[in-house]
């Protein structure tokens, strides 16, 4: 249908075009020779051609509408087990326990020989707690020096001796090292013990060891190991603590006596401390 409505306007065209011709040839055809007239006709509709090649892909449609909400999945099965948490700060130490009852009473010793011996009786007596103090001592050191290669010498102050463990360890197995041996790691809590643990890490030739401050149990709340609150002294370097990363609960000490947080996961040289009663 659409071919017929082309086909007559053609048709008309050429009907026209004659007309003008055969006017043009009877104008000529007085002084020239005679015109040829040719009449062009429109074929007959050709054949469909071959299928073209596909488009390129047009631009992406607008987003639709969002979907209905799906009903809920099914629960998936337990997981298994996590890992064990950090291992938490050690307890408070125990109140000493009452005194037994006294044993029987010994035999009767020997007559003694009568002799002037008051002076050297006083001094049997002076040796005697001169040996007690020795005894007292090696006790300490057996079971405070289980390796003394790897022990930078001991610091004592009225109250406190500082032993400085020259053996790389974690935080938590440093403070274990400590209370197996009767103690925990240093825990300055004024300007005198500070600069002594301070002076201590300048000798022995290191920048920087553990101390037994940390903010574990509540971020940033710092405490001492033993669970007392930090109160009246603290030696922070200036912009510390900072928690940098999320992940520093533990804190060091520079040879310059300044305190820094870091992670409790690094290894590093620390400092025990022990009461002199011990």
């Amino acid at each position: 249908m659409r071919g017929e409505k082309l086909l007559l306007p053609m048709v008309l065209l050429s009907v026209l075009t004659l007309l003008m011709l055969l006017l043009t040839c009877d104008g000529q055809h007085l002084t020239e020779e005679p015109c040829t007239v040719q009449i062009l006709v429109p074929g007959l509709k050709g054949e469909p051609g071959d299928k073209g090649l596909k488009g390129a892909p047009g631009r992406p449609g607008r987003v639709g509408p969002p979907g209905e909400i799906g009903q809920p999945g099914i629960t998936g099965q337990k997981g298994i087990m996590g890992r064990y948490g950090k291992m938490g700060p050690s307890g408070m130490r125990g109140v000493k326990g009452d005194m037994g009852d006294p044993g029987p009473k010994g035999p009767d010793g020997e007559p003694g020989v009568p002799c002037e011996c008051t002076s050297m009786r006083t001094m049997i007596g002076e040796m005697d707690i001169l040996v007690a103090q020795i005894s007292s001592e090696l006790k300490f050191l057996k079971n405070a020096l289980p390796s003394p290669v790897a022990v930078a010498g001991i610091k004592e102050t009225e109250s406190k001796i500082y032993l400085l463990v020259k053996e790389e360890k974690r935080y938590f197995d440093a403070e274990v090292y400590c209370q197996t041996r009767g103690g925990h790691l240093a825990m300055p809590k004024d300007e005198q013990a500070n600069a002594a643990i301070a002076g201590y890490i300048a000798e022995a030739g290191l920048s920087r060891v553990y101390i037994g401050v940390h903010d574990l149990d509540q971020e940033g709340v710092f405490t001492y190991v033993d669970r007392n609150p930090m109160t009246t002294f603290s030696k922070w370097k200036r912009g510390e603590p900072n928690n940098a990363y999320d992940d520093e609960d533990c804190a060091e000490m520079l040879a310059s006596g300044e305190w820094t947080d870091v992670a409790c996961n690094p290894t590093m040289y620390f400092i025990c401390e022990f009461d002199k009663d011990v």
